[in-house]
């Protein structure tokens, strides 16, 4: 038994929460296993994408080993999807009580928030979640944990921590870190990432967040309703320039309500730090602005983690967007595979998840199974949510002929008595047909309604068919419904219509 070498990055703050975390994730005491003669398969990263590989390996009666340098469950568990849903949800709770009185509802004026009770919450559930992406339950699962920096030191063999564990095939699941831009003065000025955002102790007064992706419109949202004076910086037009243009103006209006400062467009970025805090100097739509904050987040996107592995010396490719992976998930050693946001485009806990029983499949049996037959689905967590499965809107019309329905929320019964008629259900088909190509909704709870209609994309069904699926009465989720109503008046043609009076003609005859 060894122990590991490769000391992790701290836990702030380290108090009790924190500390039954690292007992999960990253246990002080580890000692790392006797490495076994030969590994079926060695999985590099303990994240959503190693984790789910080498659980479902061992299930299988594979030999496996998993390879973590940090912490286990990566980045969503310890600094993505969890605590920022965590975030989400207190600011949700602050929105609703200052909205209580268009309910009808009296509150006591002047409704504060705790922010380090906020983040008090958000650690406690955390460590509670933790246990599943356990070294003690990945071990007791019949899978070899290690923890220190992986390298490859040969086609079939990699060393950690002094050790060198020899694989018949291998899996790539290093994921991604924050990607910092090139921005004049960024490297002398303190900021933060996701993966620092969630040790902050007090509330910044005034927040900068350079970024209006997902994760910054998520947080200049949050922290907006908590009282932070919030700047939003972002170089395209608007925010979430990869969604439908008329959902993310749905939001962006959303977020403006709520007291964010949008600067879109944005050019010739300047930052530096000044004794009253980082001075932030852009133009933006042709002003100069000139803004100070106590605190910056850089949300700009992901860079994937290949440095260190010698992915190089053994022949496996890369660049700048990852690891290079064919149809099936092999990299350019057939014997070893990537998954994850190493490797791909949709960075999100549930596609690495997928990704994961398709290398299960292909690297322990032979098997053909193909990424793109996926169908993912994603959703970004603001109020409303946008959620978006298959084709944009302007993609599907680059390769065929479509037809576009929408239905406002406004005209949604459950939607009008919650109060939260802001976004609509766009689904777009192939032209003359009912087959779903690509659907868009923004809604209170759009990441749960997308889910129907991604099934509907991944069995074949139509809007025919979900026009005719009853519903309950009253729910948000009718809206989808009522896209296949608009379908099936459609049908109804001119001729159709001629056809049917004479019939009832005939009826009364």
């Amino acid at each position: 038994m060894n122990s590991t070498t490769t000391v992790a990055p701290p836990l702030l703050p380290w108090d009790h929460q924190n500390r039954l975390l690292a007992a999960q994730v990253r246990p002080s005491d580890w000692q790392n296993p006797t490495p076994a003669s030969r590994y079926n398969l060695v999985v590099v990263g303990a994240g959503t994408a190693g984790l789910v590989t080498a659980a479902g390996a061992a299930g299988l009666g594979a030999k496996v080993a998993l390879v973590e340098k940090q912490f286990m469950g990566g980045d969503c568990l310890n600094v993505g999807c969890v605590p920022s849903k965590a975030i989400i949800r207190a600011a949700r709770a602050i929105a609703a009580v200052r909205e209580a009185s268009e309910f009808g509802v009296q509150v006591p004026p002047g409704a504060t928030v705790d922010f380090a009770a906020v983040m008090e919450r958000m650690r406690r559930l955390r460590a509670e979640i933790s246990p599943n992406d356990s070294a003690q339950r990945f071990a007791k699962l019949g899978v070899d944990v290690f923890f220190g920096t992986g390298r490859f030191t040969g086609a079939h063999t990699l060393e950690v921590a002094g050790q060198t564990l020899s694989f018949s095939k291998a899996v790539i699941a290093t994921g991604a870190r924050a990607a910092i831009p090139e921005i004049p003065g960024i490297r002398d000025v303190p900021f933060l990432t996701n993966e620092t955002l969630f040790s902050l102790a007090e509330l910044p007064r005034r927040l900068g967040i350079i970024g209006a992706g997902p994760v910054g419109c998520e947080m200049a949202q949050s922290f907006a309703r908590f009282g932070s004076e919030v700047v939003l910086i972002n170089t395209h037009h608007g925010i979430l320039a990869r969604e439908d243009s008329d959902a993310a103006e749905v939001v962006r209006a959303a977020l403006v309500r709520d007291g964010v400062r949008l600067l879109c467009c944005a050019q010739e970025l300047q930052l530096n730090q000044e004794p009253s805090g980082i001075r932030i100097r852009v133009n933006s739509h042709g002003r100069s602005h000139d803004v100070t904050v106590d605190q910056l987040l850089v949300a700009t996107g992901r860079a994937p983690n290949v440095e260190g592995l010698n992915l190089e010396g053994i022949g496996v490719a890369f660049d700048r967007r990852g690891v290079q992976v064919n149809d099936r998930l092999q990299t350019t050693r057939s014997h070893i595979f990537a998954c994850g946001d190493v490797c791909s485009r949709f960075q999100f806990t549930h596609a690495a998840d997928f990704m994961a029983r398709i290398v299960i499949q292909n690297a322990l049996f032979n098997g053909r199974a193909k990424a793109s037959s996926l169908i993912i689905p994603w959703s970004t967590y603001t109020s409303p949510e946008l959620a978006h499965v298959g084709l944009e809107e302007m993609d599907a019309k680059a390769q065929m002929e479509i037809d576009t329905f929408v239905q406002p929320l406004s005209h949604v019964d459950r939607a009008i008595l919650d109060g939260e008629t802001e976004g609509f259900v766009k689904i777009h088909v192939r032209k003359g047909t009912d087959t779903l190509v690509g659907a868009t909704v923004v809604a209170a709870h759009a990441g749960d309604l997308i889910s129907e209609l991604t099934l509907a994309m991944k069995g074949g069904l139509g809007l025919r068919t979900i026009g005719s699926t009853i519903h309950p009465y009253p729910t948000q989720a009718e809206a989808i419904r009522k896209v296949g109503d608009l379908y099936n008046r459609t049908r109804l043609t001119p001729l159709v219509k001629k056809l049917m009076g004479w019939w009832l003609e005939w009826q009364r005859s």
